[in-house]
């Protein structure tokens, strides 16, 4: 193996990984502030169980994709060190920022894992934002050197007067760079929203449909649903772009061999670069002009225009843009079957299995549609490194080694996989009185006595188990052994959120068999359907019936 084609393997397999760590990093962060939001506007514990736990994951992403970003930082300079030398002018600025972008993630990223219990609600949710902003800015300022390398502004100055330069203005002035980065942000959204949909989906399957993961599927799918009805508003402009700026890789997406007027739109087909056919496509006569120019008659350049060594690797970029636009469509049609069963059984949308069984397998899919864009964008450029300034062969280093830094990164991404899966599965959600419940419980995962029985009177580490009495409760405040455990959800990180003076707990005690005022919720006493929780008769924290959360009017 030549030391081109290992370095463009171990590239194209970092950054396969790396996107997925990356898209994850940059979507969990909405998903935690829409469900904090959600519980400081309705002080619902289901809300904040979520929050909490999303907030690991996004942690856990975090870290994940440090050290992925780090890792190709090291493969760009080991790999292509004359692309570096010619670029970096150019694209340093980029990566400066996002250096900034990342530690201001970090440090408040480290404000809202550790300030649940020291800081106000809203404060706290406000050190989310910048998690969120920034993750997304980290995404879009490498989008951004990206986008120069597609369309290389103003690079005849930095060839001849590099002193006379601005990377400012080269960076952020491009005109590919802000349809790639909404586009690029979009698809994080999108694949992140999908696979923890998909997680929830596969948990209903599973038994576990209590109203807490319910709503935690809703929010999913309404990221999801979003990002993936605007994708294709994105995806247009994008494609206007390339069909302007870069007509050899439009040509190559939709394997148009020859100049044309009225060209058509192919969909499907495996494309034969030694006949110029593109057998098995269906084609629309005359569409390809009018998506591209708005014109159904307009001529659209073919690859015949270029020299047959300036071609990409058509195949590879037609299949690719074909799979990317059967995802997002499949995205779509998914969202809508959600919305349409949501519609149709309130309340009881988890019940219906093949819908479930749908989410599973539409899980992957913001992942597939993601990753075959970068490859239709990567391999839509090539032979070039820098689109008409720097071939791929010429950036390559002349080092020899090549293949083992392909191995070591491999396994590096490999582990760091592996690593990633591990953590996800140790984490999991923790019980909500009258919200969750193990599966079969009843229902729709509502919860039974014993849940309600356990979440009520089970003692915390250290602690007494005595019953509740008025003694225990006001024990609650103080700090004082003897208070039976709560789950944090509802009563210790709920309350924590609403310090008392001086204290720094709940000015609400816990009060086994009802929901906590401090959690902000309609007090409800109810018995549980097999029978009487601790306490007495009203005893049970959990919801009446087949599911129902224990505050009304929130699915």
């Amino acid at each position: 193996m030549d030391s081109l084609l290992a370095a463009r393997l171990q590239m194209a397999i970092s950054l396969g990984f790396h996107m997925i760590f990356a898209s994850l990093a940059v979507g969990m962060p909405v998903l935690m502030l829409m469900a904090e939001g959600l519980y400081l506007r309705r002080r619902d514990p289901r809300y904040l169980e979520l929050a909490r736990t999303w907030g690991k994951v996004t942690a856990i992403t975090f870290a994940i994709g440090a050290v992925s970003g780090t890792a190709l930082s090291f493969e760009l300079g080991l790999l292509w060190p004359a692309f570096m030398e010619l670029a970096g002018p150019a694209t340093g600025p980029a990566f400066t920022m996002e250096g900034f972008a990342f530690f201001t993630e970090a440090i408040f990223l480290g404000l809202y894992l550790y300030g649940w219990n020291r800081l106000s609600p809203w404060a706290h949710w406000l050190t989310g934002i910048p998690v969120a902003v920034s993750s997304a800015a980290s995404s879009v300022m490498v989008v951004a050197a990206n986008a120069w390398m597609q369309n290389p502004v103003a690079v005849e100055t930095l060839l001849s007067e590099p002193h006379r330069f601005d990377p400012v203005r080269a960076l952020f002035g491009n005109p590919a760079w802000p349809v790639m980065a909404i586009h690029s942000t979009l698809a994080c959204y999108a694949a992140t929203a999908f696979m923890v949909a998909a997680v929830y989906a596969w948990a209903a399957l599973r038994g576990h449909r209590d109203p807490m993961r319910r709503s935690a599927l809703r929010m999913a799918m309404a990221l999801g649903t979003v990002a993936a009805l605007l994708m294709p508003v994105t995806g247009d402009a994008s494609a206007k772009f390339v069909a302007t700026n870069q007509p050899v890789k439009l040509a190559a997406m939709e394997a148009q061999f020859e100049t044309e007027a009225g060209a058509p739109l192919r969909l499907g087909g495996l494309p034969d670069p030694e006949t110029g056919a593109v057998p098995y496509a269906i084609e629309i006569p005359g569409m390809l002009s009018w998506l591209a120019y708005g014109d159904t008659r307009a001529v659209v350049p073919g690859l015949d225009r270029v020299p047959r060594d300036l071609w990409p690797n058509v195949p590879v970029t037609h299949v690719a843009f074909q799979v990317m636009v059967i995802a997002g469509v499949l995205m779509v049609l998914a969202a809508a079957w959600y919305w349409w069963i949501a519609w149709r059984r309130r309340g009881a949308v988890m019940d219906h299995r093949a819908l479930m069984r749908g989410l599973v397998a539409a899980g992957p899919l913001g992942i597939v549609a993601l990753e075959a864009g970068w490859i239709v964008t990567e391999v839509g450029r090539q032979p070039w490194i820098i689109r008409g300034v720097m071939r791929t062969a010429e950036a390559v280093t002349p080092a020899p080694g090549v293949v083992t830094t392909l191995v070591a990164f491999t396994l590096l991404y490999l582990l760091l996989s592996a690593t990633l899966v591990w953590l996800l599965r140790r984490i999991g959600h923790g019980p909500v009185p009258g919200v969750t419940a193990p599966p079969g419980a009843g229902g729709d995962g509502g919860s039974g006595s014993a849940v309600a029985a356990e979440a009520s009177a089970s003692a915390s580490p250290g602690r007494s188990g005595a019953a509740p009495s008025s003694a225990s409760a006001a024990q609650a405040t103080t700090g004082r052994a003897g208070t039976p455990a709560v789950p944090d959800a509802t009563t210790i990180e709920a309350g924590l959120l609403r310090p008392g003076a001086g204290t720094g707990r709940s000015a609400c005690p816990p009060v086994p068999g009802a929901t906590t005022a401090g959690a902000g919720l309609r007090p409800r006493a109810t018995a549980a359907p097999d029978g009487p929780g601790p306490g007495g008769p009203s005893g049970s924290l959990g919801a009446r019936g087949a599911g129902r959360a224990a505050t009304p009017g929130v699915e």
